[in-house]
């Protein structure tokens, strides 16, 4: 599978994750609540219930990635130069990620325990994701001083699956990026003046794209 330099790939992460927060500070949270719980029918999500479902893969997959790096700074785990993705941590990311158009490549069925509930407090959604944003970045720059290749973490819909620490971090940003995308078409939809509402202007991860795919 792909190799990686350790290095360039958190600092690349680092940089797509900033972008989602400075989306949620710059843009959302000037925008009223109206807007954000507005759905364009009633098959879809609004823009808050969006975010609520990266909210709720963040409190298991936070606390995880937590415990996964503090259990290797316990084994004195040491950096190495270059971090390899497994198959199927490669597989987990290409399928959470858009075309480069940015709509899905196909639309997939939401766990149970990760859907969000039709009546939302959106400040606290938004407060929330930005919290756990920065938390993720701060856990990004822990990860840059252990072996992203030893470290290991069981993923929330079959615990005794545990995928290689770095693999996770591609996977949620991967899927951070693709229900960010599914809320700026929920925002743009669902507001009556649609001049209110910034393009998405989160460049695409193109380098996501590239670390997915296999050598």
């Amino acid at each position: 599978m792909a190799t990686h330099s350790t290095v360039l790939l958190l600092e690349k992460l680092q940089q797509q994750t900033e972008r989602h927060i400075q989306k949620a500070i710059r843009e959302w949270q000037n925008l009223s609540p109206e807007v954000f719980e507005q759905s364009e029918n009633t098959a879809s999500w609004n823009a808050a219930q969006c975010i609520e479902h990266l909210n709720i893969y963040g409190r298991y997959y936070i606390p995880a990635i937590e415990r996964a790096i503090d259990r290797a700074i316990y084994r004195n785990s040491r950096p190495s130069p270059s971090f390899r993705s497994s198959w199927l941590g490669s597989y987990f990311t290409k399928l959470m990620l858009p075309e480069e158009n940015g709509i899905p490549k196909k639309k997939m069925k939401t766990p149970a325990h990760a859907r969000p509930v039709a009546s939302l407090d959106t400040r606290k959604v938004i407060a929330e994701f930005i919290d756990q944003q920065e938390k993720l970045m701060q856990l990004m720059e822990r990860a840059s001083k252990i072996n992203l290749n030893g470290a290991r973490v069981p993923i929330s819909i079959a615990k005794f699956i545990r995928l290689k620490l770095g693999d996770v971090f591609m996977f949620i940003v991967a899927h951070n990026y693709r229900h960010i995308l599914q809320a700026e078409r929920a925002l743009a939809a669902a507001a009556k003046d649609r001049s209110t509402i910034k393009s998405a202007n989160i460049p695409a991860p193109g380098f996501l794209h590239a670390l997915a795919q296999s050598h």
